[in-house]
């Protein structure tokens, strides 16, 4: 499997003429899978070969603003440059609880309707994850309705006996979260690709065997 990485912002706190903040992009069959989307992310992706487009996946590691003030915008994009067009599959987005309300709020106010669907996964963090102090209790906003391109997503809680968060499981990717401390509530991902079976045509290697012996047969050590 073909796979690529790209740094699109190593910055912290906020962008700069030269770096831009926090974003990085997977990409592997196609696909790009875009982990955290700091300000200015969609200016970087503009400079690279990648495509906003193909963005299937978001992962937000934590809700500190040069982390993720670049995904109301990014969004907003795509849908822009989406035309008509509606995907098949809904943009999945994952990170940590208070996440679905940024965005419901962002898309409320600013008066956006996307045209592709999203759903947005929430990470419910442990107490040990930050001090105290910064460890909040999100209370879901009274909606009178969820917005119209936005599908339910799930609420993940920590497997205690794994010690992570199961994001997804299909045939090609184990996608988890695992916690970090942080000052506010953080989570670190992992990616790993799973064994696949080589594809062998024994019949393709029992006629090549045959042909090796007959032209080690046919042209035999010479004595001297």
């Amino acid at each position: 499997m073909s796979m690529d990485v790209t740094f699109l912002g190593t910055g912290a706190a906020y962008p700069s003429p030269t770096r831009g903040a926090s974003a990085v992009v997977l990409r592997c069959e196609g696909e790009c899978w875009l982990f955290d989307c700091g300000e200015g992310t969609q200016t970087q992706l503009m400079k690279s070969q990648l495509k906003a487009g193909r963005i299937t996946k978001i992962f937000i590691t934590h809700l500190h603003g040069d982390h993720f003030f670049g995904l109301p915008g990014l969004l907003c994009t795509i849908s822009l440059q989406s035309g008509s067009m509606v995907s098949k599959q809904p943009i999945e987005i994952y990170g940590p609880v208070g996440l679905r309300d940024f965005i419901w709020r962002t898309m409320e106010l600013s008066h956006t309707e996307l045209v592709f669907r999203y759903v947005v996964h929430e990470l419910v963090p442990t107490a040990d994850q930050c001090p105290a102090e910064e460890l909040k209790e999100f209370a879901h906003v009274n909606r009178a309705g969820s917005p119209p391109k936005e599908e339910q997503g799930r609420t993940i809680l920590l497997d205690s006996e794994e010690d992570s968060y199961l994001l997804f499981d299909d045939e090609q990717f184990v996608v988890k979260a695992f916690r970090l401390f942080h000052r506010i509530p953080s989570f670190g991902f992992s990616v790993v690709e799973k064994k696949r079976p080589g594809k062998l045509n024994a019949q393709k290697l029992k006629d090549l065997g045959k042909c090796l012996f007959f032209v080690f047969c046919f042209f035999p050590p010479s004595h001297q």
